[in-house]
């Protein structure tokens, strides 16, 4: 645990990119998907990436390894979607330990090779914790706006089952991200808080929220600084941002925060905005160029990529990265 905070005080950590872009490139189908264990399965499972960490661990294992060649010192275990409330979609509830396990397991393997080959440079492993499915403040039924699909205690103990299976795995910290509803975000914390005490360990968290539109605003309706403000009590590694903005767009939001914390500060930004068929036209060049704004106005601690980024994302920030001191916290 020390050597991550000791690491974020020597220099500017680098995040992986994306699990989803890479995996988009193997053309995995349904028969992928399933492999020989889930041959006979009787629901559709094609699209349950975190699946392939059973399925198809080696390409995990070469996606994260590609991640830490282009200069990566985090990278994320494959488990965005690992909640029994996520993995209900699949009627793969009863798979969410193993999952995650193996998840932390492939993950871990892989960045213990290349501390081993780098011992100058320690490689850890987030564990990745997605926001699920369902928002805990909102109502999804328009006629219905005291209804909720999920509670905060349907999600805590959803989340604690994951964080467990990830810290059995062997991860260095936990990753809460793409966080759109704060509520949501609470449930995975006091998880994380009940597992620490219940095993008298400590583990660093980083936090990251998603600004999901050009209101400034998280899906439940916070700006950046509410949402530092809601989470400050928790004694948190990072706050930062990622998801839905580009790199340029998501700026003005971690300048809204980076003077208003004693955390590190994150991002981990889109490769720009969408195009009409969904796919990210960022490079990165264009990427790292947008990047180097936030280091030259000291804004973060912590700085990878997410939807449509690559290695070659990850290998162009990394080398700006390298030449800038970080963020003092």
């Amino acid at each position: 645990m020390n050597k991550i905070y000791k690491a974020l005080q020597d220099r500017i950590l680098v995040l992986d990119g994306a699990m989803g872009t890479m995996l988009q490139a193997y053309k995995f189908n349904e028969e992928d998907f399933r492999g020989k264990r889930f041959k006979d399965y009787p629901t559709p499972l094609q699209g349950n990436n975190d699946l392939l960490s059973i399925t198809q661990p080696e390409a995990i294992k070469t996606i994260h390894g590609k991640y830490f060649e282009a200069g990566a010192d985090i990278i994320e275990t494959n488990t965005f979607s690992g909640t029994t409330i996520a993995m209900a979609d699949y009627q793969l509830e009863d798979l969410v330990y193993e999952l995650n396990y193996q998840s932390a397991k492939i993950a871990k393997e892989v960045a213990n090779e290349f501390t081993v080959k780098e011992p100058h440079k320690p490689r850890f492993v987030a564990g990745s914790i997605g926001p699920t499915n369902r928002t805990a403040s909102m109502s999804p039924d328009v006629n219905d706006p005291g209804y909720r699909a999920v509670t905060f205690n349907d999600l805590r103990i959803a989340y604690k089952q994951q964080v467990e299976a990830l810290i059995d795995g062997g991860v260095d910290l936990l990753l809460v991200e793409t966080v759109f509803d704060t509520l949501n975000a609470k449930a995975a914390l006091f998880a994380i808080e009940e597992v620490k005490d219940e095993r008298n360990i400590e583990i660093p968290i980083m936090l990251s929220g998603t600004i999901t539109d050009a209101s400034g605003r998280t899906l439940s309706g916070q700006t950046a600084e509410a949402f530092l403000i809601s989470v400050s009590h928790i004694p948190l590694l990072s706050i930062g941002f990622n998801c839905a903005l580009g790199a340029n767009l998501l700026q003005p939001h971690l300048e809204a925060i980076a003077n208003k914390t004693d955390f590190a500060i994150s991002a981990h930004p889109n490769a720009g905005l969408p195009n009409a068929f969904g796919e990210y036209d960022e490079t990165p060049e264009e990427m790292g160029e947008q990047i180097e704004e936030y280091l030259k106005k000291d804004l973060i601690n912590i700085i990878g990529g997410c939807c449509g980024t690559s290695p070659e994302h990850i290998r162009v920030i990394a080398g700006i990265a390298s030449k800038y001191k970080p963020r003092n916290c």
